[in-house]
């Protein structure tokens, strides 16, 4: 009963000219669940740039991921595998950004960082970069 609600409240049937359609409707909707049921399934996977959890061929159904086959439960939904990605054992763990510039670095991009700070009104964070760079001046000169 509650499969049959879903497939007369939800489902959608898209047929296709050929598989390039396919995988580019596949990829427009970024799918929670992906099976693919083609005679060379890895063939295609290349391809596939955005869904939650992608099942090749016929013996690798939704619910082996779901209980399974190690992946979680826990996936983009609602077409946001565009630019999220299932939850994983790295959202758990802590990390820092490590960033470091040379004074050559800092002169040849400097002033776009200074340009982009202030293009959003962070005044200090381009004085920031400026001032940096004018010290980087005073050196070489």
């Amino acid at each position: 009963k509650i499969a049959q609600a879903s497939i007369e409240n939800r489902a959608v049937m898209i047929h296709t000219r050929n598989i390039k359609e396919s995988i580019e409707i596949t990829n427009t909707i970024a799918p929670e669940h992906l099976e693919i049921l083609t005679k060379s399934p890895f063939d295609v996977l290349p391809y596939i740039k955005h869904a939650g959890a992608i099942f090749l061929g016929e013996y690798s159904s939704e619910p082996i991921g779901d209980y399974l086959a190690g992946p979680n439960h826990t996936l983009p939904t609602g077409g946001s595998a565009r630019f999220f990605s299932p939850l994983g054992v790295e959202h758990f763990m802590k990390r820092s950004s490590i960033i470091s510039f040379s004074s050559n670095a800092l002169a040849e991009v400097g002033e776009a960082c200074a340009l982009l700070a202030q293009c959003e009104s962070l005044s200090a964070h381009a004085q920031a970069v400026l001032t940096r760079l004018e010290n980087v001046k005073n050196k070489k000169g």
